[in-house]
């Protein structure tokens, strides 16, 4: 008997659509967002990340809302209808979505260089070393879709950014020296942009405060706050606000341990004379 396949992402437009039902008909019975939350024994931001799109509505939740807000099945119907998308996990999406937004991004990484400041052969390199591999015909639009990631660098009004990066990771030799050597030019051409601050952890620090791994902070429009988390079993959305105050801290010890953003430039030169 053949395993039973995992259920497949669900997409974020839908998901969006979904959540607006929700909140009408939440609306239509009267309640806030609060008073639902305590209905349905949940707390008041998974109702509130549901409506915003932000979280998937899970089946045994929609049953317990259909009856509680007298929809007559229609969110269950809802859950059991979104629509498969191909390209992107769901996590991947809604963190895509919040990144267009967002009014400020800091970044740690020490694994692999954010893919907001990769190149197009390193993005390619880095998709092709995924274990179980991507088919050729996915790495293409993939690395296109990373690339158009981009394009909130070079706004009229682009985000406030923040990297720091453990050194390490300027050292790989993924793709080579040729895709090695236009990594670091591409990185030293985004450490002058005016909305970018990059910072590199040296090798050297007797302090290390991002041992447990890599992670992103995140601030909409609205001025809400968020941590994204991603690791080797999957990704989560941090909106607890003592956890995101951790991470917040722990990123603020990283920069005051790392290289100024004029000494990272510095290493940077040195690293490219040495092609």
């Amino acid at each position: 008997m053949s395993a039973k396949k995992p259920p497949r992402p669900k997409n974020l437009t839908s998901m969006k659509m979904l959540g607006k039902q929700l909140g009408a008909a939440r609306r239509a019975m009267g309640h806030t967002q609060v008073a639902l939350a305590q209905l349905a024994q949940v707390d008041e931001e998974t109702v509130a990340s549901i409506e915003q799109g932000r979280r998937a509505l899970k089946p045994d939740l929609a049953a317990l809302l259909d009856e509680v807000l007298q929809t007559k099945g229609m969110l269950s119907a809802g859950v059991a209808n979104l629509p498969e998308i191909d390209q992107f996990p769901m996590w991947a999406e809604l963190y895509m979505e919040h990144e267009r937004e967002a009014i400020a991004l800091s970044l740690y990484a020490n694994q692999v260089l954010p893919g907001l400041l990769q190149t197009r052969a390193y993005a390619e390199t880095v998709l092709r070393e995924r274990v179980p591999a991507y088919a050729e015909e996915e790495i293409e639009p993939r690395a296109a879709a990373r690339m158009e990631r981009q394009e909130i660098l070079h706004r009229k009004n682009p985000p406030t950014l923040s990297f720091v990066i453990w050194e390490p990771v300027l050292h790989l030799a993924i793709g080579g020296p040729k895709v090695r050597a236009e990594q670091l030019r591409h990185l030293r051409e985004c450490a002058e942009l005016p909305c970018v601050s990059l910072q590199f952890l040296p090798t050297a620090s007797p302090s290390h405060a991002g041992l447990a791994g890599p992670f992103i902070l995140l601030e909409t429009s609205d001025h809400q706050h968020l941590a994204y988390i991603e690791g080797q079993r999957g990704s989560q959305w941090v909106s607890d606000a003592d956890e995101v105050s951790r991470l917040a801290r722990k990123y603020a010890m990283l920069r005051a341990q790392a290289l100024s953003p004029l000494e990272s430039r510095g290493l940077l030169d040195r690293l490219l004379g040495e092609q």
